[in-house]
Protein backbone atom coordinates (compact mmCIF):
# COMPACT_ATOMS: atom_id res chain seq x y z
CA UNK A 1 0.00 0.00 0.00
CA UNK A 2 1.78 2.76 -1.17
CA UNK A 3 0.83 6.87 -0.20
CA UNK A 4 -0.07 7.67 -3.89
CA UNK A 5 -2.63 5.22 -4.14
CA UNK A 6 -6.91 5.35 -3.78
CA UNK A 7 -6.33 2.15 -1.34
CA UNK A 8 -4.52 4.13 0.69
CA UNK A 9 -6.43 7.40 0.93
CA UNK A 10 -9.60 4.67 1.63
CA UNK A 11 -7.17 3.23 4.53
CA UNK A 12 -6.09 6.83 6.20
CA UNK A 13 -9.77 7.80 5.83
CA UNK A 14 -10.79 5.11 7.93
CA UNK A 15 -7.69 4.99 10.80
CA UNK A 16 -8.29 8.69 11.04
CA UNK A 17 -12.17 8.65 11.85
CA UNK A 18 -11.22 6.18 14.46
CA UNK A 19 -8.11 7.10 15.76
CA UNK A 20 -10.28 9.94 17.92
CA UNK A 21 -12.07 7.43 19.57
CA UNK A 22 -9.37 5.41 21.09
CA UNK A 23 -7.87 8.16 22.86
CA UNK A 24 -9.25 7.85 26.03
CA UNK A 25 -7.71 4.71 26.18
CA UNK A 26 -4.08 4.14 25.67
CA UNK A 27 -3.59 0.09 25.15
CA UNK A 28 -6.91 0.13 23.16
CA UNK A 29 -4.80 3.05 21.00
CA UNK A 30 -1.66 1.07 20.93
CA UNK A 31 -3.36 -1.63 19.44
CA UNK A 32 -5.43 0.13 17.03
CA UNK A 33 -1.87 1.90 15.77
CA UNK A 34 -0.02 -1.67 15.63
CA UNK A 35 -3.44 -2.97 14.10
CA UNK A 36 -3.27 -0.46 11.19
CA UNK A 37 0.47 -0.65 10.70
CA UNK A 38 0.27 -4.37 10.06
CA UNK A 39 -2.47 -3.86 8.12
CA UNK A 40 -0.51 -1.11 6.31
CA UNK A 41 2.70 -3.46 5.96
CA UNK A 42 0.88 -6.36 4.92
CA UNK A 43 -1.02 -4.93 1.79
CA UNK A 44 2.48 -5.49 -0.02
CA UNK A 45 3.23 -9.47 1.01
CA UNK A 46 1.46 -10.54 5.06
CA UNK A 47 4.56 -12.66 4.87
CA UNK A 48 6.74 -9.78 5.54
CA UNK A 49 4.91 -9.08 8.66
CA UNK A 50 6.89 -12.55 10.37
CA UNK A 51 10.15 -10.07 9.75
CA UNK A 52 8.97 -7.26 11.48
CA UNK A 53 7.51 -9.00 14.48
CA UNK A 54 10.63 -11.24 15.12
CA UNK A 55 12.71 -8.17 14.85
CA UNK A 56 10.42 -6.34 17.07
CA UNK A 57 10.23 -9.30 19.64
CA UNK A 58 13.87 -10.03 19.98
CA UNK A 59 14.46 -6.32 20.74
CA UNK A 60 11.03 -6.29 23.43
CA UNK A 61 13.33 -8.86 25.06
CA UNK A 62 16.48 -7.79 24.84
CA UNK A 63 15.82 -4.43 25.75
CA UNK A 64 14.04 -5.74 29.04
CA UNK A 65 16.54 -7.72 29.93
CA UNK A 66 19.62 -5.58 29.13
CA UNK A 67 18.03 -3.51 31.61
CA UNK A 68 17.16 -6.27 34.33
CA UNK A 69 20.09 -8.20 34.42
CA UNK A 70 22.77 -5.92 34.29
CA UNK A 71 26.04 -8.16 34.59
CA UNK A 72 25.01 -10.36 31.39
CA UNK A 73 23.81 -6.09 29.25
CA UNK A 74 26.57 -7.25 26.84
CA UNK A 75 24.97 -10.90 25.88
CA UNK A 76 21.82 -9.36 25.54
CA UNK A 77 22.81 -6.79 23.28
CA UNK A 78 24.45 -9.20 21.01
CA UNK A 79 21.42 -10.94 20.69
CA UNK A 80 19.60 -8.25 19.36
CA UNK A 81 22.39 -6.91 17.17
CA UNK A 82 23.19 -10.64 15.69
CA UNK A 83 19.42 -11.13 15.32
CA UNK A 84 18.37 -8.01 13.39
CA UNK A 85 21.77 -7.39 11.20
CA UNK A 86 21.31 -11.68 10.84
CA UNK A 87 17.83 -11.33 9.39
CA UNK A 88 18.80 -8.12 7.61
CA UNK A 89 21.47 -9.70 5.81
CA UNK A 90 19.80 -12.99 4.76
CA UNK A 91 17.61 -10.83 2.93
CA UNK A 92 19.46 -7.66 1.78
CA UNK A 93 23.05 -9.42 1.34
CA UNK A 94 22.99 -12.79 1.11
CA UNK A 95 22.20 -13.24 -2.36
CA UNK A 96 24.73 -10.47 -3.38
CA UNK A 97 27.48 -12.28 -0.94
CA UNK A 98 27.25 -15.27 -2.77
CA UNK A 99 27.21 -14.08 -6.41
CA UNK A 100 30.64 -12.32 -5.32
CA UNK A 101 31.94 -15.47 -3.79
CA UNK A 102 31.28 -17.72 -7.02
CA UNK A 103 32.98 -14.84 -9.17
CA UNK A 104 36.17 -14.79 -7.15
CA UNK A 105 36.49 -18.53 -6.97
CA UNK A 106 35.82 -18.51 -10.62
CA UNK A 107 39.02 -16.31 -11.20
CA UNK A 108 40.33 -18.81 -8.94
CA UNK A 109 39.67 -21.73 -11.70
CA UNK A 110 36.72 -23.32 -9.55
CA UNK A 111 33.47 -23.15 -11.37
CA UNK A 112 30.94 -23.59 -8.80
CA UNK A 113 27.10 -22.51 -8.76
CA UNK A 114 26.06 -21.23 -4.70
CA UNK A 115 23.18 -18.88 -5.88
CA UNK A 116 20.91 -21.71 -7.09
CA UNK A 117 21.12 -23.33 -3.70
CA UNK A 118 19.98 -20.37 -1.68
CA UNK A 119 16.50 -20.87 -0.53
CA UNK A 120 13.79 -18.66 -2.62
CA UNK A 121 12.71 -16.52 0.03
CA UNK A 122 16.44 -14.96 -0.07
CA UNK A 123 15.81 -13.60 -3.34
CA UNK A 124 12.65 -11.20 -2.24
CA UNK A 125 13.95 -7.86 -0.70
CA UNK A 126 11.00 -6.98 2.14
CA UNK A 127 9.72 -3.41 2.24
CA UNK A 128 11.76 -1.14 4.28
CA UNK A 129 13.10 -3.82 6.01
CA UNK A 130 16.48 -2.02 6.06
CA UNK A 131 14.23 1.09 7.94
CA UNK A 132 12.65 -0.76 10.54
CA UNK A 133 15.43 -3.31 11.33
CA UNK A 134 17.97 0.41 12.60
CA UNK A 135 14.92 1.65 14.27
CA UNK A 136 14.35 -1.62 16.54
CA UNK A 137 18.24 -1.85 16.94
CA UNK A 138 18.04 1.60 18.08
CA UNK A 139 15.97 0.83 21.15
CA UNK A 140 18.80 -1.77 22.58
CA UNK A 141 21.33 0.35 22.11
CA UNK A 142 20.12 3.21 23.80
CA UNK A 143 18.82 0.77 26.66
CA UNK A 144 22.32 -0.72 26.79
CA UNK A 145 23.54 3.36 26.81
CA UNK A 146 21.54 3.87 29.75
CA UNK A 147 19.78 6.92 27.75
CA UNK A 148 16.10 5.27 27.89
CA UNK A 149 14.60 2.77 30.10
CA UNK A 150 12.70 -0.46 28.59
CA UNK A 151 8.55 -0.24 28.47
CA UNK A 152 7.04 -3.60 29.83
CA UNK A 153 4.00 -3.10 27.58
CA UNK A 154 4.49 -4.54 24.02
CA UNK A 155 1.52 -2.75 22.72
CA UNK A 156 3.48 0.68 23.50
CA UNK A 157 6.53 -1.03 21.63
CA UNK A 158 4.86 -2.09 18.53
CA UNK A 159 3.14 0.89 18.00
CA UNK A 160 6.54 2.87 17.78
CA UNK A 161 8.58 0.19 15.55
CA UNK A 162 5.53 -0.49 12.85
CA UNK A 163 4.14 3.09 12.68
CA UNK A 164 2.62 2.70 9.28
CA UNK A 165 3.47 6.95 8.02
CA UNK A 166 7.14 6.32 8.43
CA UNK A 167 7.53 2.26 8.50
CA UNK A 168 8.23 1.87 5.04
CA UNK A 169 10.73 4.41 4.43
CA UNK A 170 11.22 6.90 7.31
CA UNK A 171 12.43 9.52 8.90
CA UNK A 172 14.25 6.60 11.38
CA UNK A 173 12.43 7.32 14.78
CA UNK A 174 14.19 6.31 17.91
CA UNK A 175 11.92 5.74 21.27
CA UNK A 176 13.69 8.03 23.11
CA UNK A 177 12.00 10.87 20.94
CA UNK A 178 8.41 9.02 20.41
CA UNK A 179 7.62 6.86 23.12
CA UNK A 180 6.23 9.98 25.70
CA UNK A 181 4.27 11.53 22.59
CA UNK A 182 2.50 8.27 21.91
CA UNK A 183 2.01 7.72 25.53
CA UNK A 184 0.29 11.36 25.65
CA UNK A 185 -0.34 12.62 22.10
CA UNK A 186 -0.67 16.39 21.26
CA UNK A 187 -4.20 17.97 20.89
CA UNK A 188 -5.40 17.68 17.32
CA UNK A 189 -6.64 21.19 16.73
CA UNK A 190 -6.68 23.48 13.49
CA UNK A 191 -3.11 24.90 13.67
CA UNK A 192 -2.29 20.82 13.73
CA UNK A 193 -4.05 20.30 11.02
CA UNK A 194 -3.50 22.73 9.06
CA UNK A 195 0.45 22.06 8.94
CA UNK A 196 -0.18 18.52 8.61
CA UNK A 197 -2.46 19.41 5.26
CA UNK A 198 0.69 21.54 4.42
CA UNK A 199 3.12 19.39 4.48
CA UNK A 200 1.34 16.19 2.75
CA UNK A 201 0.15 18.41 0.00
CA UNK A 202 3.67 19.63 -0.14
CA UNK A 203 5.01 15.34 -0.36
CA UNK A 204 2.60 14.63 -2.55
CA UNK A 205 3.32 17.34 -5.43
CA UNK A 206 7.18 16.59 -5.04
CA UNK A 207 6.42 12.93 -5.52
CA UNK A 208 3.55 13.05 -8.38
CA UNK A 209 4.13 15.91 -10.10
CA UNK A 210 8.19 16.14 -9.83
CA UNK A 211 9.60 12.79 -8.98
CA UNK A 212 7.07 10.71 -11.03
CA UNK A 213 6.93 13.03 -14.41
CA UNK A 214 11.05 12.53 -14.15
CA UNK A 215 11.22 9.21 -13.29
CA UNK A 216 10.00 7.77 -17.36
CA UNK A 217 12.91 10.07 -18.73
CA UNK A 218 15.40 9.09 -16.05
CA UNK A 219 14.49 5.33 -16.27
CA UNK A 220 15.11 5.25 -19.93
CA UNK A 221 17.84 7.03 -20.22
CA UNK A 222 20.04 5.23 -17.47
CA UNK A 223 18.96 1.89 -19.29
CA UNK A 224 20.33 2.89 -22.95
CA UNK A 225 23.40 2.44 -24.06
CA UNK A 226 25.90 5.24 -23.02
CA UNK A 227 26.91 5.83 -26.65
CA UNK A 228 23.16 6.71 -27.94
CA UNK A 229 23.59 10.11 -26.16
CA UNK A 230 25.94 12.58 -25.59
CA UNK A 231 27.01 14.78 -22.65
CA UNK A 232 24.04 17.23 -22.91
CA UNK A 233 21.89 14.90 -22.28
CA UNK A 234 23.83 12.63 -19.96
CA UNK A 235 23.73 15.79 -18.00
CA UNK A 236 19.91 16.22 -17.95
CA UNK A 237 19.42 13.06 -17.01
CA UNK A 238 22.09 13.33 -14.25
CA UNK A 239 20.36 16.07 -12.66
CA UNK A 240 17.34 14.90 -13.34
CA UNK A 241 17.97 11.82 -11.47
CA UNK A 242 19.38 13.74 -8.49
CA UNK A 243 15.53 15.88 -8.42
CA UNK A 244 13.85 12.57 -8.40
CA UNK A 245 15.36 11.02 -5.47
CA UNK A 246 15.25 14.08 -3.50
CA UNK A 247 11.44 14.91 -4.53
CA UNK A 248 10.76 11.35 -4.19
CA UNK A 249 12.01 10.49 -0.93
CA UNK A 250 11.46 14.21 0.51
CA UNK A 251 8.11 13.84 -0.30
CA UNK A 252 7.79 10.41 1.16
CA UNK A 253 9.34 12.55 4.64
CA UNK A 254 6.90 15.35 4.37
CA UNK A 255 3.76 13.03 3.82
CA UNK A 256 4.58 10.89 6.79
CA UNK A 257 5.15 13.73 9.00
CA UNK A 258 2.06 15.17 8.01
CA UNK A 259 0.08 12.08 8.57
CA UNK A 260 1.63 11.70 12.37
CA UNK A 261 0.78 15.16 13.21
CA UNK A 262 -2.90 14.57 12.47
CA UNK A 263 -1.73 11.28 15.14
CA UNK A 264 -1.01 14.41 17.35
CA UNK A 265 3.00 13.40 16.85
CA UNK A 266 5.97 15.37 16.06
CA UNK A 267 8.77 13.79 14.15
CA UNK A 268 12.01 15.24 13.29
CA UNK A 269 12.79 16.86 9.71
CA UNK A 270 14.48 14.30 7.74
CA UNK A 271 15.37 16.60 4.47
CA UNK A 272 16.45 20.36 5.03
CA UNK A 273 17.12 21.30 1.32
CA UNK A 274 20.23 19.47 0.81
CA UNK A 275 21.30 21.35 -2.85
CA UNK A 276 21.78 24.38 -0.74
CA UNK A 277 24.62 22.64 0.71
CA UNK A 278 28.18 24.45 0.34
CA UNK A 279 29.64 21.57 1.36
CA UNK A 280 29.88 17.18 1.43
CA UNK A 281 29.47 18.21 5.74
CA UNK A 282 26.92 20.22 5.01
CA UNK A 283 24.90 18.28 2.55
CA UNK A 284 24.65 15.25 5.03
CA UNK A 285 23.15 17.70 7.49
CA UNK A 286 20.84 18.54 5.71
CA UNK A 287 19.97 14.79 3.56
CA UNK A 288 18.58 11.70 5.10
CA UNK A 289 18.74 14.00 8.66
CA UNK A 290 17.67 10.73 10.46
CA UNK A 291 19.59 8.30 8.74
CA UNK A 292 23.35 10.25 8.74
CA UNK A 293 22.32 10.76 12.42
CA UNK A 294 21.71 7.32 13.29
CA UNK A 295 25.03 6.27 11.53
CA UNK A 296 27.04 9.08 13.33
CA UNK A 297 25.51 8.10 16.81
CA UNK A 298 25.76 4.35 16.31
CA UNK A 299 28.85 3.73 13.93
CA UNK A 300 30.98 7.04 13.69
CA UNK A 301 30.76 7.83 17.40
CA UNK A 302 31.69 4.31 18.65
CA UNK A 303 34.37 3.46 16.11
CA UNK A 304 35.91 6.87 17.69
CA UNK A 305 34.53 9.85 15.98
CA UNK A 306 36.58 13.10 15.66
CA UNK A 307 38.56 11.37 18.51
CA UNK A 308 42.53 10.80 18.36
CA UNK A 309 44.99 11.10 14.97
CA UNK A 310 44.09 12.47 11.92
CA UNK A 311 44.54 8.91 10.59
CA UNK A 312 42.01 7.11 12.84
CA UNK A 313 39.47 9.97 12.43
CA UNK A 314 39.66 9.76 8.81
CA UNK A 315 39.42 5.85 8.88
CA UNK A 316 35.85 6.33 11.32
CA UNK A 317 34.80 7.80 8.62
CA UNK A 318 35.30 6.21 5.26
CA UNK A 319 33.82 3.25 7.44
CA UNK A 320 30.93 4.86 8.45
CA UNK A 321 30.67 6.07 4.62
CA UNK A 322 31.24 2.84 3.31
CA UNK A 323 28.67 0.89 5.27
CA UNK A 324 26.27 4.23 4.57
CA UNK A 325 26.46 3.49 0.83
CA UNK A 326 26.29 -0.53 1.29
CA UNK A 327 23.00 0.59 3.49
CA UNK A 328 21.55 1.88 0.36
CA UNK A 329 21.80 -1.98 -1.54
CA UNK A 330 23.61 -5.10 -2.27
CA UNK A 331 25.46 -3.61 -5.10
CA UNK A 332 29.20 -1.85 -5.73
CA UNK A 333 27.78 1.50 -7.10
CA UNK A 334 26.43 2.27 -3.89
CA UNK A 335 29.85 1.03 -1.91
CA UNK A 336 31.67 3.60 -4.66
CA UNK A 337 29.11 6.25 -4.30
CA UNK A 338 29.82 6.10 -0.56
CA UNK A 339 33.34 6.41 -1.31
CA UNK A 340 33.25 9.60 -3.84
CA UNK A 341 31.65 11.15 0.00
CA UNK A 342 33.95 9.91 1.53
CA UNK A 343 36.93 11.08 -0.51
CA UNK A 344 35.45 14.60 -0.42
CA UNK A 345 35.21 14.88 3.38
CA UNK A 346 38.20 14.15 3.18
CA UNK A 347 39.26 16.63 1.02
CA UNK A 348 37.27 19.24 2.86
CA UNK A 349 39.03 18.11 6.47
CA UNK A 350 42.36 19.62 4.89
CA UNK A 351 41.09 22.27 3.02
CA UNK A 352 38.20 23.94 5.30
CA UNK A 353 40.73 25.99 7.47
CA UNK A 354 41.83 28.10 3.96
CA UNK A 355 38.11 28.29 3.46
CA UNK A 356 36.05 31.99 3.58
CA UNK A 357 33.03 32.61 4.13
CA UNK A 358 31.91 35.54 1.72
CA UNK A 359 29.07 35.23 -0.31
CA UNK A 360 30.88 34.65 -3.89
CA UNK A 361 33.02 31.95 -1.35
CA UNK A 362 29.23 30.36 -0.99
CA UNK A 363 27.98 30.54 -4.00
CA UNK A 364 31.10 28.97 -5.30
CA UNK A 365 31.36 26.44 -3.03
CA UNK A 366 27.84 25.95 -3.51
CA UNK A 367 28.25 24.92 -6.92
CA UNK A 368 31.16 22.68 -6.85
CA UNK A 369 29.75 20.60 -3.82
CA UNK A 370 25.88 19.83 -6.18
CA UNK A 371 28.43 19.21 -8.46
CA UNK A 372 30.31 16.68 -6.54
CA UNK A 373 26.65 15.16 -5.59
CA UNK A 374 25.66 14.84 -9.17
CA UNK A 375 28.25 13.14 -10.13
CA UNK A 376 28.24 10.63 -7.17
CA UNK A 377 24.46 9.74 -8.17
CA UNK A 378 25.27 8.44 -11.20
CA UNK A 379 26.74 5.19 -9.26
CA UNK A 380 24.01 4.76 -7.29
CA UNK A 381 21.49 5.08 -10.31
CA UNK A 382 23.38 2.72 -12.80
CA UNK A 383 23.48 -0.55 -13.44
CA UNK A 384 27.67 -1.17 -13.12
CA UNK A 385 30.92 0.26 -12.52
CA UNK A 386 31.95 0.40 -15.88
CA UNK A 387 28.46 1.82 -17.07
CA UNK A 388 29.49 4.40 -14.94
CA UNK A 389 32.49 5.36 -15.23
CA UNK A 390 31.61 5.39 -19.22
CA UNK A 391 28.60 7.98 -18.02
CA UNK A 392 31.36 9.97 -16.54
CA UNK A 393 33.62 10.07 -19.08
CA UNK A 394 30.76 11.49 -21.34
CA UNK A 395 30.22 14.22 -19.31
CA UNK A 396 32.97 15.71 -19.38
CA UNK A 397 34.62 15.07 -23.00
CA UNK A 398 34.06 17.77 -25.63
CA UNK A 399 33.68 15.61 -28.10
CA UNK A 400 30.64 14.01 -26.86
CA UNK A 401 28.50 17.77 -26.87
CA UNK A 402 25.91 17.73 -28.92
CA UNK A 403 24.09 20.98 -29.31
CA UNK A 404 20.89 19.33 -30.64
CA UNK A 405 20.30 17.39 -27.76
CA UNK A 406 19.12 20.41 -26.15
CA UNK A 407 15.96 19.79 -28.23
CA UNK A 408 15.68 16.08 -27.56
CA UNK A 409 15.22 16.93 -23.80
CA UNK A 410 11.55 15.97 -22.78
CA UNK A 411 9.60 20.10 -21.99
CA UNK A 412 8.67 18.53 -19.03
CA UNK A 413 12.11 17.58 -17.55
CA UNK A 414 13.39 20.97 -18.04
CA UNK A 415 10.24 22.37 -16.21
CA UNK A 416 10.23 20.59 -13.33
CA UNK A 417 14.02 20.78 -13.25
CA UNK A 418 13.88 24.67 -13.33
CA UNK A 419 10.83 24.64 -10.61
CA UNK A 420 13.60 22.95 -8.56
CA UNK A 421 16.11 24.98 -8.88
CA UNK A 422 13.84 28.26 -8.62
CA UNK A 423 12.53 26.74 -5.28
CA UNK A 424 16.27 25.95 -3.82
CA UNK A 425 17.32 29.10 -5.03
CA UNK A 426 14.55 30.92 -3.22
CA UNK A 427 15.76 28.68 -0.02
CA UNK A 428 19.41 29.65 -0.62
CA UNK A 429 18.60 33.07 -0.51
CA UNK A 430 16.40 32.89 2.92
CA UNK A 431 18.66 30.77 4.71
CA UNK A 432 21.82 32.23 3.32
CA UNK A 433 21.11 35.37 2.77
CA UNK A 434 18.95 36.40 4.74
CA UNK A 435 16.06 37.05 2.69
CA UNK A 436 12.91 36.58 4.24
CA UNK A 437 9.31 38.00 2.29
CA UNK A 438 6.87 38.47 4.69
CA UNK A 439 4.20 37.97 2.22
CA UNK A 440 5.31 34.32 1.36
CA UNK A 441 4.91 33.08 4.79
CA UNK A 442 1.47 34.82 5.64
CA UNK A 443 -0.60 32.03 6.63
CA UNK A 444 -3.33 32.93 3.69
CA UNK A 445 -0.34 32.06 1.29
CA UNK A 446 0.58 28.85 2.57
CA UNK A 447 -3.10 27.68 2.50
CA UNK A 448 -3.40 29.13 -1.17
CA UNK A 449 0.16 27.12 -1.92
CA UNK A 450 -1.15 24.47 -0.22
CA UNK A 451 -4.49 24.09 -2.42
CA UNK A 452 -2.44 25.12 -5.69
CA UNK A 453 -0.50 22.25 -4.93
CA UNK A 454 -2.94 19.79 -4.70
CA UNK A 455 -4.22 20.93 -7.85
CA UNK A 456 -1.57 20.02 -9.66
CA UNK A 457 -1.12 16.60 -8.38
CA UNK A 458 -4.31 16.16 -9.42
CA UNK A 459 -4.02 17.41 -12.83
CA UNK A 460 -0.29 17.24 -13.71
CA UNK A 461 1.39 13.85 -11.75
CA UNK A 462 3.02 11.90 -13.44
CA UNK A 463 3.18 7.79 -14.26
CA UNK A 464 2.57 6.37 -10.73
CA UNK A 465 5.37 4.89 -9.50
CA UNK A 466 6.58 3.62 -5.72
CA UNK A 467 8.85 5.20 -3.73
CA UNK A 468 12.57 4.89 -4.55
CA UNK A 469 13.61 3.94 -1.30
CA UNK A 470 10.76 1.36 -0.36
CA UNK A 471 13.64 -0.85 -2.62
CA UNK A 472 16.40 0.00 0.41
Amino acid sequence: MIFNSIDFLVFALVFFVLLPLTRQHRNVRYAFVTIASFIFYGWWDWRYLFLIIASGVIDFVAGYCIHRFRSRRNAFLSMSLLGNLGILFTFKYLEWVTRNLEQILSTLGMSVNLTSNLPPFTLVLPVGISFYTFQSMSYTIDIYRGNLKPTKNPLLFFSYLSMFPQLVAGPIVRAADIFEQLKSPARVDQNRLFEGAQLIARGFFKKVVIADTLAPFVTLTFGSDVAAHGSIYWWAATFAFGAQIYCDFSGYSDIAIGLTRWMGLDLKKNFNHPYIASSIREFWSRWHISLSTWFRDYVYIPLGGSRGSTARALTTMWITMLVSGLWHGAAWGFVVWGAIHAAFLSIERFFRKYRKETLMHTIAFTGLTQLVVAIAWVFFRSDSITKSTNIVATLFNPTQFRSEEILAIPKLVILCLLALIIRETYIFAKQKCGFSPQLVSHPLTQALIAAALLVFCMFYRGPGNAFIYFQF
